[in-house]
C-alpha cells in the first residue's frame, strides 16, 4: 500500500471519529465520573447511548458472567499460598461444599453452607489427630466470584499474616494499632481450608469440626458491573452450624480499586484482636479501628446552667 493511501485512510478515520464526537451529545454530569464508577452522565447519540458505552456495559456484564462460573483451581491457589513464608506448616485441606456443580450451588445456597460427606471426614479426622483445636481457622471459598480469590487471597494474607506474625513486637505493628489493648500471644493458626461451591456460612462448619475459636471466611462476593473481582471477608468468633448473619462482622470490596489491601488487614487484625479479648462477634462489635485514642471523661456530669 502507497504512503498516499495510508495518509488518506488516516484522514477519513479522523473526520469519522470527528464525526462520532459531534454526534453525542454529551452530558454536564459526566464529571461525576471522577469520582465514582457508576455509569452516570453517558450522554446521548439521538435517542440511544453512546456506542462506546454500551460495549463498555455489554464488556462488564460478560466480566461478570466469567467471575461467576469460572472455576476456582484450588491445587494452583494452594501451591501459590504454601510457597509463602507466612504459610502455615500444614498443606492447605481441599474441601468441597455439598453443591455438586455450580448450577446446584446457584439454586441451592443452602447446599453451599455445609461440607460435603467426604469434606466432613477430613476435618473430623484431621480434628482427631489435633484435639487441641485452634485459635483461628481460615477458610477461603470460591463464592459467586473466583477471580476475586485468585486476584487478592495472597496480596491480602500477605497483609494480615505480617501482622498476626509481629503482634508482640511493638515497632512493627501498625500506627493505627497503637490505642488498642492487644493479646500477648500468638496465634496458633490451622491449615488453610480451600472450599470450592462454597458460600459464608460453610465456616461455621469448618470452624465447629477443627475446633477452632474464630474463623476467618475469605469469600468472593457477586459481581457488579464495575467490580468482577471484589473480596469479601467475615469473621465469626466460636462459629457453629446454625449462626446468623448476625454472629458475623463484614469487611467488604477488598480489591486494588477498593479498600487496599493494607487497610482491610489491619480492620481484620482489630476485628481478630477485639474479638479474641471480648469472646464475641457480630452486632455486639463494632469496628472502631478508625476512632483513634479514646479520650477519658470524667464520670461524673456537670450541667452548665446550675454550675
Amino acid at each position: 500500500m502507497s504512503q498516499n493511501k495510508l495518509i488518506i485512510q488516516s484522514a477519513d478515520r479522523s473526520l469519522l471519529d470527528s464525526s462520532f464526537d459531534e454526534a453525542v451529545t454529551e452530558n454536564p454530569w459526566r464529571k461525576l465520573n471522577t469520582f465514582t464508577d457508576a455509569r452516570i452522565g453517558l450522554g446521548h447519540a439521538g435517542i440511544s447511548v453512546p456506542t462506546k458505552h454500551l460495549l463498555a456495559f455489554q464488556l462488564a456484564h460478560a466480566q461478570a458472567i466469567d467471575a461467576v462460573h469460572t472455576h476456582m483451581d484450588s491445587d494452583s491457589l494452594a501451591n501459590q499460598l504454601m510457597a509463602q513464608d507466612w504459610a502455615p506448616s500444614s498443606p492447605p485441606l481441599l474441601l468441597h461444599s455439598r453443591a455438586v456443580d455450580r448450577g446446584c450451588y446457584l439454586q441451592r445456597p443452602d447446599y453451599g453452607r455445609r461440607l460435603d460427606q467426604d469434606s466432613a471426614n477430613k476435618l473430623d479426622e484431621h480434628r482427631a489427630t489435633h484435639p487441641q483445636g485452634y485459635d483461628l481457622v481460615i477458610a477461603i471459598a470460591d463464592g459467586l466470584s473466583s477471580i476475586a480469590i485468585e486476584h487478592n487471597t495472597q496480596p491480602f494474607l500477605d497483609a494480615l499474616f505480617s501482622l498476626l506474625n509481629t503482634q508482640n513486637d511493638d515497632s512493627h505493628l501498625n500506627r493505627y494499632m497503637d490505642s488498642f489493648e492487644l493479646p500477648s500471644t500468638a496465634w496458633n493458626v490451622a491449615p488453610l481450608c480451600l472450599v470450592e461451591q462454597g458460600r459464608v456460612a460453610i465456616g461455621d462448619d469448618i470452624c465447629e469440626r477443627l475446633n477452632a475459636k474464630c474463623v476467618l471466611v475469605l469469600i468472593g462476593e457477586r459481581p457488579g458491573l464495575s467490580s468482577p473481582d471484589s473480596l469479601g471477608l467475615y469473621l465469626t468468633w466460636g462459629g457453629k452450624v446454625g449462626y446468623t448473619d448476625a454472629s458475623r462482622n463484614c469487611i467488604s470490596n477488598i480489591r486494588p480499586a477498593g479498600l487496599k489491601y493494607q487497610e482491610a488487614a489491619r480492620k481484620a487484625f482489630y476485628l481478630l484482636s477485639e474479638a479474641r479479648q471480648l469472646k464475641l462477634s457480630g452486632v455486639k462489635l463494632k469496628d472502631r479501628s478508625d476512632d483513634g485514642p479514646v479520650i477519658e471523661t470524667s464520670n461524673t456530669s456537670r450541667n452548665f446552667l446550675t454550675s
